[in-house]
């Protein structure tokens, strides 16, 4: 599904945020990716959305390769990932139904198309009472769900998370990764980028750590129910 062959990024003239990565998430996959600031989690997110392109190796996903990607096949390949940032991200102006529908509009989905997804999208996330609600309105978890919603409104094989809970209190961020265990059920490939070790141990999933550009560690863990 997802494949780093060699792949290292280089800022700059010395400032090597991955450093020769090999790694492969198979379809279906729930994969975290843990580090310090710095040790280019983030950039991996960035090299998988084509937003920057590797200094050396390829990145293949889904069978396209990224590397040497024509421009205007950007678009088409983008609407295979659903993103979810630590900051929501969401359109202070319009409510949680006009923030999901966004997501379809930007692709030129038909309005009778939009008018089903996104009940069934927000019903899937719990918000379905709230389509009236501004982001102003929601708890700091339910805007993050909102967020989900959008992300997977346009039906995506991956879904990014780059730290989905960072500006959540812990009831908030236990009750996002228990929905991104169930969209991730569902058949979704879940890639999440996070600091917290607690979360990591708990859900028991596969785990990737990166330090200064290197991944250091590759390893699936056992999870720990309360």
């Amino acid at each position: 599904m997802i494949y780093f062959e060699n792949v290292s990024k280089t800022f700059g003239k010395n400032v090597k945020a991955v450093r020769n990565l090999s790694l492969h998430i198979e379809r279906g996959e729930f994969v975290f990716v843990m580090g310090d600031s710095g040790s280019g989690k983030s950039t991996l997110i960035r090299l998988l959305l084509k937003e920057i392109e590797p200094t050396e190796g390829r990145i293949i996903v889904d069978g396209e390769e990224l590397t040497g990607m024509k421009r205007r096949r950007v678009p088409y390949y983008r609407r295979k990932l659903g993103v979810v940032f630590q900051d929501f991200k969401l359109l202070k102006d319009r409510n949680v139904y006009e923030n999901v529908a966004f997501a379809q509009r930007v692709v030129v989905t038909p309005s009778r198309q939009i008018q089903k997804d996104v009940p069934r999208i927000l019903t899937r996330v719990g918000l379905s009472a709230k389509y009236k609600a501004f982001p102003g309105e929601l708890s700091g978890g339910e805007q993050q769900r909102v967020a989900i919603a959008r992300a997977l409104v346009n039906q995506p094989d991956i879904l990014l998370c780059d730290e989905p809970t960072g500006n959540l209190d812990a009831n908030n961020a236990w009750e996002v990764m228990q929905l991104l265990e169930e969209i991730n059920a569902g058949g979704t490939t879940v890639v999440v980028v996070t600091h917290s070790r607690e979360i990591v141990e708990r859900m028991g999933k596969r785990v990737i750590v990166m330090n200064r550009g290197d991944m250091v560690d590759d390893r699936q863990i056992n999870g720990s129910e309360e």
